[in-house]
């Protein structure tokens, strides 16, 4: 059973405050001139959807607090490495490519199609997660299965983050290519953890067939991961550097394959060591 008038209700205050959060980090990135503070922003949007949730929960409490723990371990700890990284560093290419561009004032600009369109993602794709707290079947295999799914690609981005820092933070291994660790598998070792963590958090929210209608959001999320705003912008951005062709012709674009075995070539790579 779901509790529509609930739903209703959370989707509505959901709404409200990812627009307030949206505008805080707006008014950041125009004090700071930096507009890629969203992306510190966006895992902080899942965590306040996540909360929220969880306050106006009317569903089964175990799936709930379940649901509310995985996303803010995820968003959490994407909001802290993603602001670490970008601390003291000036505006991120994407945004100074898009921005530069833009018809009549910049920050109005930005607000529109930066932050309050992160917003929007934010709220559509975390729909499985506000249906499930107003579900009151019990949690079974699928949410275990879920769970196990979101383990895996937690870590598999954890580890890939890590890797790459220390890389970076070594001067000996400035303008070289990580290849090494999970980037030897995949070159975008983070991008595929995100996708396993939200397949995952799809399945520990299925307590119902009400959550096929929720299907679109995973869906949405790893388009947005391949093909929107991740791997695709990113590779291009990179393509063309010193060693980068070697790189894409030996290590798979998203999903993980044994090194230097990729079966396909041309496809496009990115340095690691300039993410």
């Amino acid at each position: 059973m779901i509790d529509t008038a609930g739903l209703l209700l959370n989707l509505a205050v959901t709404a409200a405050v990812l627009a307030a959060l949206m505008l805080a980090v707006f008014a950041v990135g125009v004090r700071l001139g930096r507009h890629s503070v969203v992306d510190a922003g966006w895992g902080l949007g899942f965590v306040a959807v996540a909360l929220t949730g969880a306050l106006l929960s009317t569903g089964d409490p175990a799936r709930t607090w379940l649901l509310t723990a995985l996303v803010a371990a995820w968003g959490l700890r994407l909001a802290v490495h993603i602001g670490l990284r970008s601390r003291g560093k000036g505006e991120d290419p994407r945004y100074e490519r898009m921005l530069s561009n833009a018809p009549g004032n910049r920050n109005l600009y930005a607000l529109r199609w930066v932050y309050l369109l992160q917003g929007a993602l934010v709220w559509l794709i975390s729909m499985p997660l506000q249906l499930a707290v107003h579900t009151e079947q019990p949690l079974g295999w699928v949410a275990f299965a879920g769970a196990a799914l979101w383990v895996f690609g937690f870590a598999f981005e954890s580890v890939g983050d890590a890797q790459l820092s220390r890389f970076k933070a070594d001067p000996a291994n400035r303008g070289r290519i990580m290849d090494r660790g999970l980037w030897a598998w995949t070159r975008h070792p983070n991008y595929f953890g995100d996708a396993c963590v939200w397949w995952g958090l799809f399945l520990v929210a299925a307590g119902s067939w009400w959550a096929l209608l929720t299907l679109p959001a995973p869906i949405v999320m790893t388009y947005l991961l391949t093909r929107g705003s991740g791997q695709r912008l990113l590779d291009e951005h990179m393509s063309g550097r010193p060693g980068w062709e070697e790189y894409a012709r030996r290590t798979s674009a998203f999903l993980p394959w044994p090194p230097g075995r990729w079966p396909t070539t041309g496809s496009g790579g990115t340095p690691a060591s300039e993410r």
